[in-house]
């Protein structure tokens, strides 16, 4: 049995998925001939019975979601090309046809997991010795399909955490329809993903400098009018749209809280799932703060690195990455630029860590190696745990090893400050042991984290235990850094 060599404290909080935190998601039962069947079958209800429908869906679901009939009415819209007479319809019958192609989704009735934390920009009141701190966690439903959720709290001068409860609804952001996309990064995407073709050429010459995504499906329809073989844009066209769904903006709304938020899949990159997103606050060359989040979009066959950035506008632009090396899990950028470039660690060959550069925080072409499995208690991979953490020491590094029985632990590294392509030390040990019920979950023998931080000279830790459920533990920091230090 691993033992840390640093004593941890293991908090007593427990962050549990909750099934009764439900979105509505569109509900389509199956193909258009059945859609039809549905639609004609709610247009035979007599207009009493819509209201009495109607007055049951709002008694039962009215205090769930905020945004209801909006939703209800959006579903009614995607199907309204296929209801006949749809412009002599009233407004509540619409809504009751909103209603049958809807559902329910418990977005964390699996398991909240793999949290990544990081410090609030806004603190309450930074002279009192409290830190506000921002965290996402993975939430996953129904098909082990994973979203993104937000939680925000407080860490006191004795590192006690006290984690504000999450609202009692939830709101998947909705995508900006206006994006604009910019042609030159576009046309560099396409060419990475392998999907240029010389009919997108013609696609792209189409369009300005700046386009919208209508203005993109515009300038395909005109292309593929002038071809003699129409079918021949297939390809073509089902690589522009998805490299162009893949690259969204999220509004927050005004009025939302923030344990209020869902990033829920949208693009096809992500449709079997986000995974594992590493938040961090990066402070750019003028001093400004914002946060980066690097993830991993699932399609139930390939994996896609991508990155998000919440911007003070309170928009997430949500982006594809893309070069050489911007593949595989477990991208994690660091808080600042280090000499005018970005810098990141990844386990781009899915087993050993790297340490990667770039001009372009979205386009990755260099990568170093930087560690290799050392240690009995990593030997079959290593990876990071999230962002590394700036002292004065150098770049600490929360990272993960996988030994015998597929256990996962969570250790460190220490990087050189300067240049963190210099390794000064490992903890020959885990930090971190999965121990008792951390054991037992969907996921066995397993404690992971994406993202820790630091505060009052203790590092803390948040955890997922077994893919399951989530907690925090804090270690004395110096005593971390000198077993790193040797």
């Amino acid at each position: 049995m691993y033992k840390s060599p640093i004593e941890v404290t293991r908090l007593p909080i427990r962050l549990e998925p909750d099934p009764t935190r439900v979105i509505t998601r569109r509900f389509c039962p199956g193909d258009e001939t059945r859609i039809r069947g549905t639609i004609e079958r709610i247009l035979l209800i007599s207009d009493e019975e819509v209201d009495e429908i109607l007055d049951r869906l709002k008694q039962d679901f009215g205090r769930r979601h905020r945004d209801g009939i909006e939703t209800l009415m959006e579903h009614y819209n995607s199907v309204r090309d296929l209801v006949p007479h749809a412009d002599d319809l009233s407004d509540r019958r619409k809504v009751l046809i909103g209603a049958y192609f809807t559902m329910e989704y418990a977005i964390e009735s699996a398991a909240l997991f793999n949290p990544s934390m990081v410090p609030a920009v806004a603190q309450d009141d930074p002279s009192s010795g409290c830190t506000r701190f921002f965290m996402s966690l993975r939430a996953t439903g129904e098909g082990h399909l994973s979203s993104i959720v937000f939680r925000q709290g407080i860490i006191d001068t004795a590192c006690n955490i006290h984690v504000e409860p999450a609202s009692p609804y939830t709101r998947v952001l909705k995508v900006v329809e206006d994006q604009r996309f910019d042609k030159e990064t576009f046309f560099e995407k396409l060419i990475e993903m392998g999907g240029y073709t010389p009919l997108g050429g013609s696609v792209l010459e189409r369009l300005a400098d700046s386009f919208t995504f209508h203005e993109l499906s515009q300038a395909l329809e005109q292309t593929r009018a002038q071809l003699d073989a129409p079918a021949t844009l297939q390809e073509t066209t089902h690589n522009m749209m998805t490299l162009a769904r893949s690259n969204y903006e999220l509004k927050i709304p005004d009025d939302a809280d923030l344990s209020e938020i869902v990033i829920f899949p949208y693009s096809e990159n992500e449709s079997h799932g986000l995974e594992d997103l590493r938040l961090v606050m990066f402070t750019g060359d003028d001093g400004s703060r914002r946060y980066y989040g690097t993830y991993t979009a699932f399609n139930g066959h390939h994996i896609v690195p991508q990155i998000l950035e919440i911007t003070p506008e309170a928009t997430i632009q949500i982006t594809t990455m893309s070069g050489r090396y911007a593949q595989n899990k477990g991208m994690a950028l660091f808080p600042r630029k280090l000499h005018g470039r970005y810098v990141m660690i990844s386990r781009l060959d899915g087993e050993n860590l790297y340490i990667m550069e770039s001009t372009n925080v979205r386009f990755w072409n260099e990568a170093a190696i930087l560690q290799k499995p050392r240690f009995a208690w990593e030997l079959m991979q290593i990876g990071n745990c999230g962002s590394p953490m700036e002292t004065d020491a150098g770049w600490l590094l929360l990272t993960h090893g996988v030994g015998p029985m597929r256990q996962y632990f969570i250790g460190a590294t220490l990087l050189d400050r300067d240049d963190p392509s210099k390794l000064i030390g490992q903890t020959p040990e885990p930090l971190l042991v999965p121990v008792g019920e951390e054991r037992e979950g969907y996921v066995p023998n397993v404690v992971y984290s994406c993202g820790g931080m630091v505060h009052n000279d203790r590092l803390i830790i948040p955890y997922a235990m077994s893919d399951i459920a989530s907690s925090f533990a804090t270690v004395p920091l110096q005593e971390v850094l000198d077993l790193l230090r040797g």
